[in-house]
């Protein structure tokens, strides 16, 4: 079987784990071994019980001390951090320190847009900076380990974890698996600045049935190969030095009793050697699954599947001891995990440097961090409407009135998973564009509603008449940060409460009307869309996104954001993504409406092609889509040949113009198809894009490089490689890109 060629490698990463080590391997494993013999078994067990942290650090520091806790959970204080570290290494019989794990997910104190968002700025690094702060953040705290990113490939708008996901391609997330990893741990684990990197949930959480949280996923062992895995491959080939197992079952067997995925692919196959942790209690929820009778057996089949760390189960800490006198686990399984556990506490240096500076609030919201955290923002906002160049708008307005929940609203702003971000520090678009215009133009500020799930329209009218007094509208829409993250799945994706009642109010009066929709997933927008002048969607902002939106809103910047994810026009379509395969009798467009159907027609297969009748074939937008306030031409596709073989690189070059009024950026992407191999193949899968910035009138010369080895998958025999045969490549700005090439792979 030939070698995977990972997103690592192309993107020319070189971090591996041998580089994040305070010194080299072989010294680091002699460290092991030697503390490994000295420790007891009930040492040893300690060191794979997790525990959280609620305040109660009278109860924990007995336990620290007596060697029964290896890491803990949600401490973000220094003092508190230090203290628990001076339990664990000048109190405990071996002066072990402690790992120290939190949520970090897209920001710490200074909160960057949510990973969706990142994922639309296309600009891997720009995410790994982005780590980068959040780990300096965190670190100054005594963290030392944070659970991202998550690598979850979301084909369902549905599933409220999708704002955490960097959408639904495995080519995407894999690149922003990869930035993120490398931003958390930098060039040297060992620094006082990096942090552990935790990709999860492995795997195939992101499939879960009708999108419901934790539910159950079916995923068939090719398709599990070919989407759900590569970008956890991607991650540990760049250096991940953890692994967080997932919630659901996967045909039937919980991923934290999945041997086969946890010990024969992760370290038989990939030769991971970090720590395997369990997802919050997910040990013990086999129970429920009806996999596991009781804690025991919930413990027995952990941790010989793979599982070294239990996240606030207790079995491991209550059963490990007992399960190995009855044989039912070795002790090699424990001194594995324990090895595990240890390396990656002498890679972190905490054994030379466990402590942290306690006055280190300087590091917080710095200056030019703040500007990174504008720059995500901005860079992830994506242009879904711009009729009769609404926008940008002129700055030399006589009035404008800005209008909605979210216009204003800092908590929601932050996003999901905010533990440590500080709304008083958030710059909402309101107070952006006040603190901008307000001297030069009149602003009529008014909510219409409190919030977006709020049903009280009696304030609609003064909205209205704020809406008819100005030169333009721009409306503030979307979803509360609690309506997406974990837990917080929906049925309907259209706007809750009576946003749509609004919006309908607003497109009666408005000279014009923007839309800006801030949520944490895809929504239904149809509606919205045809009553807007122009629409701008942002995945939840962070810190930063009101400055953002007001310099994109007034052309001080321009959009480049592009969707991570395929928009469906109903709910109906999900899923819906870019990236499927052919039907033996796929839609061509000629589809028939069900409102064209006559009265008693007789039955027909209407076309005889896979479609809704409701609601057609095609999204609302599709994957990759992202308008700009210039226009670009692709054009004079050439390939370097039309014949490689399986072990050459395959360059295509393309002219990109600006063909518009401003200077901007544009994603240029490449997409390749398979025509025909010994497994159906999707109509087209992303394999390359860069962020391209052009003056207007310009022309460049675009080159994309394509090892054939990306071309490569697993197929009918089970065995991943290049499958010689006819393929097409395109290039555009989106996953409908028709600017295209073929080519063979020969032997």
């Amino acid at each position: 079987m030939k070698k995977r060629v990972s997103v690592a490698s192309i993107l020319g990463c070189t971090l591996l784990l041998s580089c994040t080590q305070t010194t080299d391997k072989s010294d680091i494993d002699l460290r092991v071994e030697k503390l490994l013999s000295q420790m007891t078994l009930e040492e040893k067990i300690g060191q794979m019980n997790q525990i959280s942290f609620w305040g109660n650090s009278e109860e924990l520091a007995p336990q620290v001390k007596a060697g029964n806790i290896g890491s803990l959970l949600n401490v973000a204080d220094a003092t508190i951090a230090n203290a628990f570290q001076k339990i664990a290494v000048e109190e405990s019989r071996l002066g072990i320190p402690l790992l120290i794990g939190r949520d970090v997910i897209h920001g710490f104190k200074t909160i960057f847009p949510i990973p969706l968002g990142q994922a639309a700025t296309f600009n891997p690094e720009l995410v790994k900076e982005c780590a980068q702060i959040a780990a300096l953040e965190a670190s100054a705290t005594g963290i030392n380990w944070t659970f991202a990113p998550m690598l979850d490939i979301s084909r369902d708008a549905r599933w409220g974890r999708i704002a955490e996901s960097f959408g639904e391609c495995p080519y995407l997330t894999g690149v922003m698996g990869v930035a993120m990893v490398n931003g958390f741990q930098g060039d040297n684990l060992s620094n006082k600045t990096s942090i552990a990197a935790c990709p999860k949930h492995f795997v195939g959480y992101g499939a879960a049935e009708a999108g419901k949280d934790y539910n159950s996923t079916n995923i068939p062992p090719l398709l599990m190969r070919n989407l759900y895995l590569p970008p956890f491959e991607d991650a540990i080939n760049a250096g991940a030095a953890t692994i967080m197992s997932a919630f659901n079952d996967n045909d039937g067997i919980p991923m934290t009793a999945n041997k086969e995925l946890l010990t024969n692919v992760l370290r038989k196959e990939w030769k991971f050697d970090g720590i395997i942790v369990s997802d919050w209690t997910s040990t013990t929820e086999m129970i429920m699954h009806g996999f596991a009778k009781d804690d025991k057996e919930v413990a027995e089949k952990s941790v010989n599947a793979g599982v070294n760390i239990e996240m606030m189960g207790m079995s491991y800490i209550t059963h490990l001891k007992e399960l190995i006198n009855e044989g039912k686990v070795k002790i090699n399984t424990i001194d594995d995990a324990v090895r595990n556990i240890l390396r990656l506490k002498f890679r972190l240096g905490l054994f030379e440097n466990p402590y942290v500076d306690e006055d280190q609030q300087n590091v917080f919201y710095k200056e030019e961090n703040l500007k990174i955290a504008h720059k995500a923002a901005e860079e992830s906002i994506i242009l879904l409407k711009n009729n009769n160049n609404t926008l940008p708008l002129s700055k030399n307005l006589n009035s404008l009135a800005i209008i909605g929940p979210m216009a204003d609203a800092p908590h929601e702003q932050l996003g999901t998973w905010i533990f440590d971000g500080e709304k008083s520090k958030t710059i909402t678009p309101l107070n952006a564009i006040k603190n901008k215009y307000d001297e030069t133009m009149q602003i009529f500020y008014e909510k219409g509603l409190e919030f977006s799930r709020d049903r009280d329209k009696s304030q609609f009218w003064r909205a209205v008449q704020a809406a008819q007094s100005a030169d333009a509208t721009i409306l503030f829409i979307g979803e509360e940060s609690i309506l997406t993250g974990e837990a917080h799945s929906l049925a309907d994706i259209n706007l809750k409460g009576a946003q749509k009642d609004l919006v309908r109010e607003l497109k009666k009066v408005s000279k014009k009307l923007i839309i800006v929709v801030m949520a944490g997933r895809p929504l239904t927008i149809s509606d919205e869309l045809e009553a807007a002048d122009a629409l701008l969607y942002s995945f939840h902002l962070g810190t930063m996104g009101g400055t953002a939106i007001a310099d994109l809103l007034f052309g001080e910047t321009v959009p480049s954001g592009k969707l991570p994810v395929t928009f469906p026009k109903e709910v109906g379509q999900i899923p819906i993504y870019y990236n499927h395969n052919n039907t033996g009798r796929p839609a061509d467009n000629t589809e028939t409406h069900i409102y064209d159907i006559p009265l008693e027609a007789e039955q027909t297969s209407l076309g005889m092609t896979s479609f809704h009748l409701d609601a057609g074939l095609k999204p609302l937008f599709p994957f990759g889509f992202g308008l700009s306030y210039t226009t670009f031409e692709y054009d004079f596709i050439k390939l370097n040949k039309h014949e490689v073989t399986d072990n050459e690189t395959l360059i295509v070059t393309f002219t990109l113009t600006n063909t518009g009024d401003f200077d901007a950026t544009e994603v240029v992407q490449l997409y390749t198809r398979q025509l025909v191999g010994s497994i159906v193949r999707p109509v087209k899968e992303l394999k390359a894009f860069q962020r391209i910035f052009l003056k207007s009138g310009e022309s460049q010369k675009v080159t994309f490089s394509l090892p054939i080895q990306e071309l490569a998958f697993f197929g009918i025999d089970g065995q991943r490689k290049v499958e010689h045969g006819s393929f097409k490549v395109w290039v555009g700005g989106d996953s409908n890109a028709k600017l295209g090439e073929e080519f063979m792979v020969v032997r």
